[in-house]
């Protein structure tokens, strides 16, 4: 099993924990973790961009002129996509990007991130994340304490009021530990986690 210190939000040493290696020393798999992300993106997508093609443009139904004799191109309607106010060539329709993946794919994925950042010493353990005040300062002492920027940071239920403090915070995203996904934890150079947010992890991607 791989050990990470510990450390208190001052950031003093406080132990070491042993981490799970289903979890975090898994396999990695870096086709698979593009596939997760892929997906992730994809079903971001909302699908709702529309367009009208010159079938459902209003208007145009009378010949502009005639076909002879103007010296111009023939035109059969000002609606036509050449035309302003005409219809968009392939215009595009409201669509579902969803992509499915396998539970196993994607909880296979989300341990290949993990263990990526485990092996590139960019796991922050904390003791505890649970703040006294919601104050972005306070969870800015703690960031500058680690010297950390960009950071995913992982809560427990319980450390509601570190979620608030850290939402103004530039580059530092934080969500509950059963919604870890691969693209967040490989688009931010840290991830951060209190203890009881690793036990959860563990608990839901073992």
């Amino acid at each position: 099993m791989a050990k990470v210190a510990v450390y208190k939000m001052d950031g003093t040493e406080t132990g070491s924990l042993e981490l799970k290696d289903s979890v975090f020393g898994a396999e990695v798999k870096v086709a698979l973790m593009h596939e997760a992300v892929v997906a992730y993106l994809a079903n971001r997508r909302q699908g709702t961009q529309s367009a009208k093609t010159r079938a459902e443009v209003n208007g145009g139904g009378k010949k502009p002129y005639r076909q002879k004799g103007t010296g111009r191109a023939r035109q059969g309607s000002i609606r036509a996509p050449q035309w302003v106010g005409g219809g968009v060539v392939f215009a595009p329709k409201p669509r579902d990007y969803a992509k499915k993946m396998n539970k196993k794919a994607r909880r296979g994925a989300i341990r290949s991130a993990l263990t990526t950042r485990v092996q590139e010493n960019k796991l922050l353990v904390l003791e505890s994340l649970a703040l006294e005040e919601v104050k972005t300062k306070n969870m800015q002492k703690v960031m500058d304490q680690f010297d950390l920027s960009k950071a995913l940071i992982v809560l427990a239920d319980t450390d509601t009021n570190a979620f608030l403090s850290a939402r103004n915070i530039p580059d530092v995203k934080t969500i509950p530990a059963e919604q870890v996904n691969v693209y967040d934890v490989l688009k931010y150079e840290n991830l951060v986690a209190s203890k009881a947010a690793i036990e959860k992890i563990e608990e839901v991607f073992a």
